[in-house]
């Protein structure tokens, strides 16, 4: 499998697996990695927006092999299916991409709303526990397998009323550098052979953003084509350089 990201970026031969694909952020992850020659299974809980995303993707890429499966992260015994699934039909299985997401937030601290921590563990903790586990064993095999997290900036520096948000977003990068920890003990004193990695984020802007909102600045948000470009160019970096990392698309606070 080519790693080599310079210009277009080749992942030509590498399986990578895109949790959260129907998103504004999925579809350009789906996109950048099809066009770097990889073949991307893309997973989502709406079928028909994903049924979307996938054939954009197949249809600005001629011959790019993009997948759709309609699964729900929620359900770990889904996850490991989907997870074998994929590595016995493809024979590797090279990347996860965690782009799950959600907010829900509140004026003031104390107007937090308990509930919405319920949902916000559940899409961007869950998700996360469900995947690593299912993914661990064979992003080893792969000899480079990658686990990415897209994460905020917030989870470091919480505000009054984004608790929930930035308590499940710290969470999610708790259990991905646990992961990571894992990768570093499995590798020995060779090293790793894969990576857990968090790409840190402000927020997230793509057109359709800028087109209902023509006069917002979204200074500091990072573009979904740019998060895409960072995306696949972590396989073109060694294991050991970017496991356990948050890579920083926006300065740290």
């Amino acid at each position: 499998m080519s790693t080599s990201t310079g210009g277009q970026g080749s992942l030509e031969g590498a399986v990578i697996a895109v949790a959260g694909a129907a998103g504004p952020a999925g579809r350009a992850t789906l996109l950048r990695l099809a066009e770097a020659g990889a073949t991307v299974v893309g997973c989502d809980a709406d079928a028909a927006r994903l049924a979307e995303a996938v054939d954009a993707a197949r249809y600005a890429h001629g011959g790019a092999k993009v997948i759709g499966d309609t699964v729900d992260l929620l359900d770990p015994e889904q996850t490991r299916e989907w997870a074998g699934r994929t590595e016995k039909e493809f024979g590797r299985i090279d990347g996860l991409v965690h782009l799950v997401g959600g907010w829900r937030g509140s004026k003031t601290f104390a107007e937090t709303d308990l509930r919405d921590w319920d949902l916000l563990h559940n899409l961007l903790v869950r998700t996360v526990q469900h995947t690593s586990l299912a993914f661990q064993e064979g992003l080893q095999r792969s000899g480079n397998g990658r686990y990415l997290l897209i994460s905020a900036a917030g989870a470091s520096k919480p505000t009054a009323g984004n608790a929930a948000y930035a308590a499940s977003k710290a969470a999610a990068e708790a259990w991905t550098l646990a992961l990571a920890d894992a990768f570093r003990k499995a590798g020995g004193e060779e090293g790793p052979r894969a990576a857990a990695a968090i790409l840190v984020v402000k927020a997230l802007v793509n057109e359709q953003m800028r087109a209902e909102r023509p006069n917002a600045k979204f200074a500091g948000f990072t573009d979904v084509t740019e998060l895409a470009e960072a995306i696949a160019g972590v396989w073109g970096r060694p294991a050991r350089e970017v496991n356990g990392k948050r890579l920083w698309l926006t300065p740290e606070p």
